[in-house]
Parts: structure tokens; C-alpha cells; sequence
């Protein structure tokens, strides 16, 4: 029996749902209705159970994506799941895609480690301070990293510290001693051994990392990997990636070699060379590598976070790997599971041609502004006139705002961040934050309930009143 969705919406978006809806390949039954406000967004909790009768004759109920209702008690009062749609209407037909996939983003098989490179000029407090938080953005183990010529005298109480916080821990150092005392304190993993350092295995039950002893020789590789298996010990493998133009594609030829030549084996990726080494936005190349990890079946990666662009690599590749799980379980490609990664450009920026935008803005009969932005710049329109420009400055003696200034300040804020949305390609929502996926954190946003006024309306009835 084919499902049933009714969908809810407002005067003005009820003929362009139902083109869209007429427009896809829906795959199920569906029926539109008018709830009774001009506008969707402004659709309530209250409103929908005083005038949306009980049964109402569908299997799914779905809303508006920027209606604020308690989903959970709707769902109970009419006994059929409701859903809370896209924000934009035009995004069903995505919307639906993505629901036929139905992914667990919460599925993985690759570990992180953190490295805190300057772990040996850190206090314990401050080490365990940023194990928390590394922990927190998705790391699973917390790598210590020993500075050259720099002592680590707290070394064995920083392990047992984060061992005592139920951490995994890593011990990251050239120099054989200090690898030595982290195995003897109870470090998981150490980085790095090679066939000269494989005596240090034999003295701890710590999990070697294992690199070739001179710069690319996977003989020396190899022989360490045997000794290792030939006393069934476990371990990891790390042929080491190099920077861009200073060996790279060479060391990625080394990663598919190896997993060529010992396919069973356990390997492990830094790619702090890359992310740390080119000035580019590190989550394209995040999503680069960890694709060349799922596909050579690399389990773990060591994340470096120092340089300022790369301060949230470690969500990027929590992320990232993530959505390369889920796309090879399904065999498909790693698109439309998560957006996380498009922190600059949106896959799809502009949801309305200027026409559509015309159509809005034809049909508004009050001196509220609407702002919106299309492929031919920021639109900004009420019931006295539609304006566009791709220079915001300009429409300023267009929009009569008088003595105004909240207001005036709350449209120059609400229009720089149109102009930002417009010349990077980014979807824009009046009155809502940019989306800057990963790259910085969302403002808390309580889907249930209808926003506080904003400050410069909160200041003018204080002004008022007074």
C-alpha cells in the first residue's frame, strides 16, 4: 500500500509546494493544507491543534522546516508520525532522497588520534583539559607528542592521568627513552618504532606504530612487520605521508603498496602533513584522505590541530569519516549524506529564481522587509517596492527607514549577511544564522519554540516605554 504524507503550509507557499510536489517522483500519495497563516514559518504548535482535525487521513504529517512545535506531542495527539521538513521548499525532492537512504551517521571503523604536539611544555591539568575537548570533537585516542630537546619529566603521570579518565592514550616521540617510559606507564599505542626500536616492543604490551627506518625504505617495513608477526603481536603500519611537492603522490603509491602486499595489515595515516602543510581550507582535503582511507581500508588516522586555519580538523575527519563509512557500506558515492563539509559554497545556494522572488514579493501587502538573495544578487522588498543590487550600500536611500536606527541596524546586519550568503554561494534565511558547517558552531536552536525578539526590536519598545 503506498504511503500517505499530508503536508502543512501557509497561503503564500501553497501553489509552489504543490508544483513541487507535482514535479518529482514522489513514490508516495500526498495531499497539501493551508493551515490558515500567510506565511509558514509562522505556523505554531497552538495553531495546528486548534484547526488540523483529528484523524487526518495520511500516514505521515510533515511541516514546514522552520516551524516550531514539539514534534513528539504532535505525533502522539494524532497518532501518525510527524515530520519536520527542509526549510526550503524546493528541497523536498533532496529531502526525500536523502530520507530513501536513510544512513546511521553515527557509524564509523576509523579511530582518531589527537596529537597534542607540545604535550612536554603542558601541564597535566592542561593536557587532560585538552583531551577533553579533543575527545568531545571525536578523537579516540589522545596522542602525546614529545617536543625535540625538550624534556618530558611528567610524562608517566600525564598517561596514567588520561588512563585514569578512561582515555586511550598514545606517546608520540623520536626519542627511544621516552617511547620506553610511556609503554612502561601504560600507553596504548606507540609512535614510532622501526626495526633499530622493535626492542622496546618486547619490554611493554604497547601497540607499536611502525614506520620504515630510513624515509620511504618499505624493506625495513616489512622486516619489522615480520619479526612482529612472527611473535604474534599486534601492531600498526605507517609508510608516511609527505607534503605536496616533496614526495606526496610517491607516499600515497607507498599506502597502496603495502595494502597490496600485506592486506591484512592494520595501517595508519598522519595527515597533519596536508592539512597543516597547504594553505587551502582543510576540509576538502580532510574529505580527500579519508576517502584514500576507506578505500585502502586505513583504520586509523593521526590528526594534527596547530596551525589557526586547521583549528577544526579533528570534527572534519570525525565527519568525514563518517559519511565515507556510510557511502561504501551502500556503494554509493559520498554525496547528499551530510552537508558538514560545504562550509564555503552550498550545493544548492539560491532555492528561488528572481521570478519566484517577484511572485513573493507581488503578493505582500505590509511594510514589513523581506530579504532574500538569487543568482542576480540580494533581494530586499515590502508593500512600497521591490528592491535588488549586488552592493548592499545601495539600497540604503531606497528603503526610507527615517530615524529609525534599530531598525536601520538590524537591515544592515540582516544585509551584509545576505551579501556574504550571495557572493560565496551560500543558502540564505532572514533572521537566521549563516551555515558554516564544521567550521564553526551552530547557535542552539530549540525547534519547539518561536525565537526571542531580536535585540533591536527588544531596545525600541524599551525606548518606547520609557
Amino acid at each position: 500500500m503506498t504511503e500517505s504524507i499530508l503536508f502543512l503550509t501557509g497561503h503564500l507557499a501553497r501553489p509552489r509546494l504543490e508544483a513541487v510536489l507535482q514535479g518529482m517522483d514522489a513514490g508516495f500519495d500526498w495531499k497539501v493544507l493551508d493551515i490558515g497563516v500567510k506565511v509558514a514559518a509562522l505556523m505554531t504548535e497552538d495553531i495546528i491543534l486548534r484547526r488540523l482535525e483529528n484523524p487526518v487521513g495520511a500516514d505521515k504529517i510533515m511541516l514546514p522546516g522552520r516551524c516550531r512545535a514539539d514534534l513528539d506531542r504532535l505525533s502522539a495527539r494524532y497518532n501518525v508520525p510527524v515530520l519536520r521538513g527542509p526549510d526550503e521548499l524546493k528541497d523536498i525532492p533532496t529531502y526525500f532522497g536523502r530520507a530513501r537512504k536513510a544512513a546511521d551517521m553515527t557509524k564509523y571503523d576509523i579511530q582518531i588520534f589527537a596529537e597534542i604536539v607540545d604535550a612536554s611544555a603542558l601541564s597535566v591539568a592542561a593536557i587532560l583539559k585538552r583531551a577533553e575537548d579533543y575527545a568531545r570533537k571525536g578523537a579516540n585516542v589522545i596522542d602525546l607528542g614529545g617536543l625535540p630537546d625538550t624534556p618530558f619529566p611528567h610524562l608517566e603521570e600525564t598517561v596514567v592521568a588520561l588512563k585514569g579518565k578512561g582515555y586511550k592514550v598514545s606517546v608520540d616521540s623520536a626519542d627511544p627513552d621516552e617511547l620506553l617510559r610511556g609503554g612502561k606507564a601504560g600507553a596504548d599505542y606507540l609512535l614510532s618504532l622501526n626495526e633499530s626500536t622493535l626492542n622496546i616492543a618486547e619490554e611493554v604490551a604497547s601497540t607499536p606504530v611502525l614506520i620504515p627506518k630510513d624515509h620511504g625504505d618499505l624493506s625495513s617495513l616489512y622486516r619489522a612487520m615480520d619479526v612482529l608477526d612472527a611473535k604474534g603481536r599486534a601492531y600498526l603500519v605507517d609508510p608516511v605521508l609527505d607534503p605536496i611537492n616533496f614526495g606526496f603522490m610517491a607516499s600515497l603509491e607507498r599506502y597502496a603498496q603495502v595494502r597490496r602486499e600485506r592486506p591484512k595489515a592494520e595501517m595508519l595515516m598522519g595527515t597533519g602533513n596536508l592539512t597543516e602543510l597547504t594553505d587551502a581550507d582543510t576540509t576538502g582535503i580532510t574529505a580527500v584522505l579519508l576517502g584514500i582511507a576507506s578505500e585502502l581500508h586505513i583504520r586509523n588516522v593521526l590528526v594534527v590541530q596547530v596551525s589557526p586555519h586547521t583549528r577544526r580538523t579533528v570534527e572534519e575527519h570525525d565527519l568525514a569519516r563518517r559519511i565515507m563509512f556510510a557511502s561504501h557500506a551502500e556503494q554509493d558515492l559520498p554525496k547528499d549524506y551530510a552537508d558538514g563539509l560545504l562550509a564555503l559554497h552550498a550545493r544548492r545556494p539560491f532555492p528561488l529564481t528572481p521570478e519566484e522572488i517577484a511572485e513573493n514579493a507581488e503578493a505582500v501587502r505590509d511594510k514589513n522587509f523581506r530579504i532574500e538573495i538569487a543568482e542576480d544578487g540580494v533581494h530586499i522588498y515590502n508593500r512600497d517596492g521591490h528592491h535588488l543590487s549586488r552592493e548592499i550600500f545601495d539600497l540604503y536611500p531606497k528603503l526610507d527607514l527615517g530615524s529609525d536606527s534599530a531598525h536601520a541596524f538590524y537591515l544592515g546586519a540582516e544585509l551584509a549577511r545576505a551579501e556574504i550568503a550571495w557572493r560565496l554561494a551560500k543558502r540564505y534565511a532572514q533572521d537566521e544564522p549563516l551555515d558554516w558547517g564544521v567550521a564553526a558552531d551552530a547557535p542552539a536552536d530549540d525547534k519547539t519554540r518561536l525565537k526571542e525578539a531580536g535585540h533591536t526590536l527588544v531596545a525600541k519598545k524599551k525606548r518606547k516605554v520609557s
